[in-house]
């Protein structure tokens, strides 16, 4: 396999990611962005564990998607974070928000 063979195949896999995505964004309430991954959750869960200048953060996530295009299954029941960098946790708009066809 060459390079050119390689980047073919890796944005096929994000393409084939990112209609995942779209099938499925709306059966979730949280999306969450770490400094490794990109997940949708039903649940979310932040907690400081440590302060000071770096404080350790664990994230805990339930009935969570997970953006990696490498791995076979990307449903995952329970996730657990620990993190030093910035955490990002926003409320996903309801179902009816995310349906343009009654404007």
């Amino acid at each position: 396999m060459n390079t050119d063979d390689l980047e073919q195949y890796e944005a096929e896999r994000e393409l084939q990611l990112a209609n995942e995505y779209q099938d499925v964004v709306g059966m979730f309430k949280f999306a969450v962005e770490t400094d490794r991954r990109f997940y949708l959750a039903n649940t979310v869960d932040v907690r400081v564990l440590s302060e000071g200048p770096r404080p350790l953060l664990e994230i805990t996530l339930t009935d969570a998607w997970v953006w990696d295009m490498y791995r076979k299954t990307r449903f995952i029941p329970s996730v657990r974070v620990l993190s030093f960098k910035d955490v990002n946790v926003e409320e996903l708009p309801q179902q009816d928000l995310l349906n343009t066809d009654n404007l």
